[in-house]
């Protein structure tokens, strides 16, 4: 009867938490990165290249040394960028929709204006008005004056532009207001999503500078292990 393999076979040891996980959760110490490294040999001195270190626990000691390194480098941290540290720990895409969502949250009445503000700023909305001012003033003249609900010179129209007018301004400027909102909510997205590439790029780099130097060593070891079993042989056959 063959014994059923141990739970804890395909697992190992967080050198920082000291938790048991499983070994696809854990990466060498070597692998990781020279600085954050550093960091976190800061709190653990007892981490060696031959440690463990879990996923978790990585994505958590990254998340602190980027916090620290924008600490450094702009002096204080604001919420955007704490929002970039944090999704950046979870592994997260940090980019959103800003339309779709000022969108589903607009009331009636911005809904309105909206819609009023688009209507009047366009090419359709002159040529309508500018036909009805024309017509407005082509009945009154061609009726004559005896007749005319609004004799020349046109008081009543003006009213109606007059009130058309007042109306219209705020209507605009409330449009105008909720796309400065949508105009800083999309910079401010921008703006995270560019920083946690920035962020996400130097990672890359400093990781591929590291591997290809970790590369680079192991070769010079093969090429010197070779070299001397070469000058073994060689002086076997003197």
């Amino acid at each position: 009867m063959t014994k059923p393999p141990h739970r804890n076979a395909a697992q190992g040891t967080c050198a920082i938490t000291g938790q048991r996980v499983s070994k696809d959760e854990l990466i060498p110490a070597a692998l990781v990165r020279p600085s954050l490294l550093e960091r976190m040999q800061a709190d653990h001195p007892e981490i060696g290249a031959n440690s463990l270190i879990s996923r978790a626990a990585l994505a958590e000691y990254r998340g602190r040394f980027v916090e620290e390194l924008l600490h450094s480098e702009r002096g204080e941290i604001t919420d955007l960028e704490r929002d970039v540290v944090e999704s950046l720990r979870r592994h997260e895409t940090i980019g959103r929709d800003v339309e779709a969502e000022l969108d589903d949250d607009r009331t009636f009445g911005q809904r309105v204006s909206d819609r009023i503000a688009e209507f009047g700023g366009s090419w359709t909305f002159i040529i309508a008005f500018f036909a009805f001012l024309v017509v407005w003033m082509a009945i009154n003249v061609a009726v004559g004056l005896s007749q005319a609900f609004d004799p020349y010179p046109f008081i009543l129209l003006n009213l109606v532009l007059s009130c058309l007018a007042a109306i219209q301004a705020p209507i605009i400027i409330m449009s105008q207001k909720r796309q400065e909102v949508r105009d800083r909510l999309r910079s401010q997205n921008d703006y995270r999503v560019n920083l946690k590439a920035e962020l996400e790029i130097r990672h890359l780099h400093e990781k591929i500078d590291h591997l290809l130097t970790k590369q680079w060593e192991r070769l010079a070891e093969i090429q010197q292990i070779q070299v001397e079993l070469l000058q073994e042989l060689s002086a076997k056959r003197r």
